[in-house]
This record gives structure tokens, C-alpha cells and sequence, in this order.
């Protein structure tokens, strides 16, 4: 069973949805298997449910007691590997 990571922004449409398909990818390219999905920051407490990572693309109110990796990396790219490499040490 593949081990779940959530990306949260505001409405979970567009933005989380994007940032999730390109971590995807990312992790695809180092073999590393993780069901990646995308959730609207109002149902995090229930979508961060199981889930071994969280990767917020925006600010939230409140801290989770996941690992949390920068989404905001992935964005920009800026940082993206330091990102990708804490968030496979995670998977791991």
C-alpha cells in the first residue's frame, strides 16, 4: 500500500492539484511509490487522515503533527530538490 501525502492550498482545485501531479512525476522518476493527493485547506484534519507527509502550498492557522514539506518549492522550483529530498527521506 502506498503511503499517502497530502497537498493542500486554498480551494484544492487548481494550484494543489498541479503541485501533487509534478510531485508525483518527481517521485515516479526516483522510483519512489506515494499515493499523492490534493485536498482544500477546510478538510485537512480529516484528509491529513493516514497520511505520512503534508505539503501546504499555502500558509495555514494551524500546525499537524505530519512531516511537513514546502509546496511553495515546487511552485517556483526555487528549493525544489532540498524539498524533494526530505520529502523521499520521508517515504523512505
Amino acid at each position: 500500500m502506498s503511503k499517502k501525502v497530502i497537498v493542500a492550498c486554498g480551494s484544492g482545485i487548481a494550484t494543489s492539484k498541479m503541485v501533487a501531479q509534478k510531485i508525483t512525476k518527481l517521485l515516479e522518476e526516483r522510483d519512489v511509490e506515494a499515493d499523492v493527493q490534493a485536498a482544500e485547506v477546510k478538510d485537512l484534519d480529516e484528509a491529513l487522515e493516514g497520511a505520512v507527509a503534508y505539503v501546504p502550498v499555502v500558509k495555514t492557522e494551524k500546525d499537524y503533527d505530519v512531516p511537513t514539506i514546502n509546496g511553495v518549492a515546487f511552485l517556483t522550483g526555487m528549493g525544489q530538490e532540498d524539498e524533494l529530498d526530505r520529502l523521499v527521506e520521508v517515504l523512505s
